[in-house]
């Protein structure tokens, strides 16, 4: 369905699980426990739903990346408002630049270069099912692909943020990547 076509609910149904996605790859895991990505998603589609007649674009592509930038705006106010240490500003990173970096992980972890205008819309819409199939995975599961595959994070790692031993992470994985597999074969159907 084109933008024209949902007038209210174009942001929220489509794209949540996907700007939830993003949300998660971008908290401090130090925050999770005062922040919760679903509400900074919420949030976000709030202001969106708020200052819709602000949207200029035409395309899904255009939209997704407008919802970045407030998703982005959004983070870093939640941030400040929470976080207990004073910022850095030699370690800050524009939370706008790294929300494109971590969609640009997703989208070559999902395809090589596309670059034909009908490649472009049907890899946007393998985000959308990727984000959708990873919110149904078991949480540990889900913590997993998303810190080492799409964070980039070593195993190592990922076990040390998890509080789990290498071994565990590993078997996460595989269970976590197989079950996102037939996840995404399903959605296919």
């Amino acid at each position: 369905m084109g933008l024209t076509e949902q007038p209210d609910d174009w942001a929220t149904n489509r794209f949540a699980e996907y700007l939830r996605l993003l949300a998660r790859l971008q908290l401090d895991p130090r925050l999770r426990g005062k922040l919760d990505a679903s509400d900074v998603v919420q949030q976000t589609l709030l202001q969106a739903h708020e200052h819709r007649e602000q949207f200029r674009g035409r395309s899904d592509a255009e939209l997704v990346g407008w919802l970045r930038a407030i998703l982005a705006n959004t983070l870093a106010a939640s941030v400040r408002r929470y976080a207990a240490e004073g910022r850095d500003l030699r370690r800050e990173r524009s939370l706008e630049a790294s929300l494109a970096e971590s969609s640009a992980r997703l989208e070559g972890w999902l395809a090589a270069e596309q670059s034909s205008p009908s490649e472009r819309v049907m890899r946007h819409e393998e985000l959308v099912r990727l984000a959708d199939a990873l919110a149904r995975l078991p949480e540990d599961q889900r913590q997993v692909i998303e810190l080492h595959h799409l964070k980039g994070c070593p195993v190592a790692e990922v076990a040390a943020v998890l509080q789990r031993t290498k071994p565990a992470v590993m078997g996460l994985l595989f269970r976590g990547l197989k079950k996102l597999r037939e996840l995404l074969r399903e959605s296919e159907q």
